[in-house]
């Protein structure tokens, strides 16, 4: 805790905690010195004389379908009109291992990460007595829906698509690569059904770049709001890219953060945050009570960004035996709660922390 004087106080201060998503407050930080708030996400189009369409991207966590539609309607505008096939470029990442902390499950928070890939890496479906179809106008029934869908139960899905027995870079690529072409024949674009994956040749000009309609600041306050893995991980990696360059690594985003850490918060705070990925999901993820509460000093002229729960601004962390908070009180004093505990008594402790500090917050769970 830290009093109106910027006192800290409280015990166990410099004992590392397991963070869980309370890191994506570093995360956001971080990016928003780095690359800045109107920084957009980047895919670039090429296309070559047999009508062949890649797409080579940046790792833009904001790919969804209403996005992809808006890409192909600037397709259109700049003049394509058929397409014969689509390729893939992944190249501008080299990730070593996967997702540190991801599972194999169907969840959506165990989605993984790639350079070119859209709706958060999960398929919405919608299973009836009448078939398998999207669960979403704004994306088409695909050929992957169909088979992810089969055997399932009749009701409304959200599945991550790079499951448990699949391999991720081609799965996202197959995802992509079915979207677009849905959407560019929903365009009026004609499109061949083959796709592959393939680096663009050296020196080859795009024939359309797209910046994401949304800026970064959006992004985050999404990624804080949702506490979307998949956006934090994205963004991560893009911050290390900036730094040292592409292709992004796992190794490039740590050094990166840990650098701009010690820049903000000053070597000695910085210490005590060890950060492995962008959204918490590693157990070998660490932070101290003091850390935290330096670094949410430094976050707070984007406090805004942070959802409204119980009365204050705060971003939820939890894992099995992980239960923290971490975020501002009425009048801007930052607060930290890390419990790695079977326990889950962390709202309780909030309420305390405003009889002490502020109004007293609403009963929780």
């Amino acid at each position: 805790m830290v009093d109106g004087n910027g006192t800290v106080r409280g015990c166990a201060l410099d004992s590392p905690f397991i963070p869980a998503s309370i890191l994506k407050i570093s995360t956001a930080l971080v990016a928003l010195q780095v690359l800045g708030p109107d920084y957009r996400f980047r895919t670039e189009f090429y296309l070559d004389g047999a009508g062949n369409l890649t797409i080579r991207g940046f790792g833009d966590p904001m790919l969804v379908s209403e996005e992809v539609d808006l890409i192909v309607r600037e397709l259109r505008a700049r003049g394509l009109r058929r397409v014969r096939s689509i390729a893939i470029d992944p190249s501008l990442f080299a990730l070593d291992s996967d997702v540190p902390g991801r599972g194999n499950s169907d969840n959506p928070y165990d989605a993984a990460v790639g350079p070119v890939a859209v709706n958060f890496n999960t398929v919405p479906l919608l299973v009836s007595r009448d078939g398998i179809g999207s669960a979403e106008p704004q994306t088409p029934t695909l050929p992957l829906m169909r088979e992810m869908g089969r055997g399932l139960q009749p009701g409304r899905y959200r599945l991550n698509v790079c499951r448990k027995g699949t391999s991720p870079q081609q799965v996202m690529a197959r995802y992509t690569a079915e979207l677009f072409r849905a959407l560019l024949l929903r365009n009026d674009i004609a499109c061949g059904s083959g796709w592959t994956t393939r680096k663009v040749p050296a020196g080859s000009v795009p024939f359309h770049v797209h910046l994401d309609s949304k800026n970064l600041e959006r992004v985050c306050a999404a990624m804080l709001r949702y506490s979307n893995n998949y956006i934090a991980n994205l963004v991560f990696l893009t911050v290390g890219a900036r730094r040292f360059g592409y292709p992004a690594t796992w190794e490039k985003a740590r050094k990166a953060v840990a650098r701009q850490l010690a820049i903000l918060l000053g070597p000695a705070a910085a210490t005590g945050i060890r950060q492995v990925d962008g959204a918490g999901l590693s157990r070998k993820n660490r932070v101290t009570v003091r850390s935290m509460l330096q670094l949410l000093q430094a976050f707070c002229p984007h406090r805004l960004l942070l959802p409204e729960r119980h009365g204050v601004r705060l971003k939820t962390g939890t894992l099995q035996g992980v239960y923290n908070l971490a975020g501002y009180l009425d009048d801007g004093i930052p607060f930290v709660v890390l419990l790695n505990q079977p326990q889950n008594r962390r709202f309780p402790v909030l309420d305390r922390l405003r009889g002490l500090y502020g109004r007293k917050a609403d009963s929780g769970s």
